[in-house]
């Protein structure tokens, strides 16, 4: 699609303090297939069958089932098919996956009280994206000289004045107007042509999630469970994205970003048996937003042969998660056969990205809380780029001997991202104004295939698990647009194909008690 850049249209609003952007935020808000091995190898369709610590997260009445005690931990190892070393990183990397524990107590000769705490990384961040392609009379600068020529980055008559940008001006803008883009022997503003371009981005980090959770049940029918999420961001990126053109040496753009902070959410489950004498559940389940403090800060450096000039920024803001809404249904044939089956369903266009008012005086407490608003700009914008996402998970157990379990599961993960989706870099937000990369990836649909096996060791239990996910998407370094008033500032680039094929290998130990 085309983005029409009409210069009059942009609204001039400030915003006092900062959010985040749409593509940043749904890094943070989109999981990741994790857990047990045995979870993993079923494809995590377990949310009905429940007694697997991993269902702590997806339905906390999972938890219910369990009739012993045991705890788990499990390492994992991730591989990135066609990936490239870059930046410090590489495309294999060792993890540390889980860590849980259940508690099971007897109240009564059909009821159990239990409880039960798993750490685990529902996102694990180790990516490196690697794309070029031609340019043909475009540019990442073409739009800061766009902004530039319709006097859109900073107050005066056609000449910078560097005190008073417009929420506009991004940090590449004042970057670029600062040093390549305005001309004092001619007091005009210009652009480079480029011919070609690269871009590389090492990807890292991860989400920890720690779950507590109370679950029980009713007469072996009815199993209710709630779990409390604490969720523990780490994630960083270092990208090199450089333009190369005819005549004049080459301009990089180097960012290094960094966001992290805490959230907490509350999950609530049920699990039932329709027929009472039938293995066939049905469960169901519901998980408030995320409600995340997070910190980001970048430092960015553009170079180009005269030398180079380096901007950075640090803010703190908010980041409300849509909620999620599971169904699953599980049963199993005699003692040799499990079967499995959950949909779920979040609605990422409702990200509520927020920045952060002042804080609020509770006498109640006796502390302070932060206030906070909704970025609608950029709330707005999260609505036209995302979508709601379905994800469908089935899978299966069998028993191949009395101590030998084999598993096998697959998912199907609908694209959070619309076909046609882009970064925004003329919005009126602060979240564009601290923006310190243009480019963005609208990533397809998630095909995860996943297989394992489990061996019975008395009160020990060893499971390993493999899970084989692909996704395809569309890599672009900067927002195509026409410019409605000069055919002559068109900037148009090419979509690049990109993919992300991503090998795990899981191992759990689990001991019963």
């Amino acid at each position: 699609m085309k983005k029409i850049f009409a210069m009059a249209a942009l609204a001039l609003t400030m915003i006092p303090a900062a959010a985040q952007e749409t593509y940043e935020n749904a890094k943070i808000a989109w999981s990741d297939l994790s857990g047990t091995a045995r979870y993993v190898g079923m494809g995590g369709a377990m949310e009905a069958l429940g007694a697997d610590i991993s269902t702590i997260g997806t339905n906390p009445a999972g938890i219910g089932l369990f009739r012993k005690s045991q705890a788990n931990i499990t390492l994992g190892l991730v591989n990135q098919q066609d990936g490239k070393a870059f930046g410090g990183g590489h495309t294999t990397n060792m993890s540390f996956d889980q860590l849980g524990f259940v508690y099971s107590s007897r109240t009564s000769s059909t009821g159990y009280v239990n409880f039960g705490f798993n750490y685990h990384k529902s996102r694990n961040f180790n990516y490196i994206l690697s794309a070029a392609d031609q340019l043909h009379n475009a540019s990442q600068n073409k739009l800061t000289y766009a902004k530039a020529k319709n006097e859109l980055l900073f107050e005066g008559n056609g000449s910078p004045n560097f005190n008073k940008p417009y929420t506009q001006c991004n940090q590449l803008d004042d970057m670029y107007a600062r040093n390549l883009l305005y001309d004092y022997d001619t007091n005009t503003w210009y652009y480079e042509e480029a011919n070609s371009y690269t871009f590389d981005r090492r990807h890292w980090g991860y989400v920890a999630d720690y779950d507590f959770n109370l679950s029980g049940n009713i007469n072996n029918r009815v199993y209710l469970g709630l779990t409390i999420g604490i969720h523990d961001v780490h994630y960083k990126h270092y990208s090199e994205y450089t333009e190369y053109f005819p005549q004049n040496s080459p301009i990089q753009v180097a960012d290094d970003r960094k966001i992290s902070g805490t959230g907490a959410n509350v999950t609530a489950g049920v699990i039932f048996r329709p027929v009472e004498y039938s293995p066939f559940r049905i469960g169901l389940s519901i998980a408030t937003p995320t409600w995340y403090d997070l910190n980001t800060r970048n430092y960015t450096t553009m170079s180009d042969a005269g030398g180079s000039v380096y901007n950075s920024e640090e803010y703190e803001f908010k980041l409300y998660t849509p909620w999620k809404f599971g169904l699953s249904a599980g049963t199993t044939v005699g003692d040799y056969l499990a079967l499995g089956a959950s949909y779920e369903y979040t609605d990422y266009g409702s990200l509520d990205s927020r920045y952060k008012t002042g804080e609020r005086y509770s006498w109640w407490l006796d502390d302070y809380s932060d206030e906070s608003e909704s970025d609608e700009v950029m709330n707005r914008n999260t609505g036209e780029m995302l979508k709601g996402v379905s994800t469908l998970k089935l899978g299966a157990e069998f028993k191949a001997a009395p101590e030998v379990a084999v598993r096998f599961g697959y998912n199907y993960v609908s694209p959070i991202y619309k076909k046609d989706g882009f970064k925004d870099g003329t919005l009126a937000s602060d979240a564009s104004y601290y923006s310190s990369a243009t480019d963005f990836t609208n990533w397809e649909a998630t095909h995860r295939i996943t297989c394992g096996i489990g061996i019975q060791l008395d009160q020990v239990n060893l499971s390993a698990a493999y899970q084989y996910a692909t996704q395809k998407g569309g890599f672009e370094p900067f927002m195509s647009y026409t410019d409605q008033y000069d055919a002559a500032d068109d900037n148009i680039v090419d979509v690049v194909k990109v993919n992300n094929k991503r090998h795990q290998f899981l191992l759990t130990a689990t001991y019963s008690f």
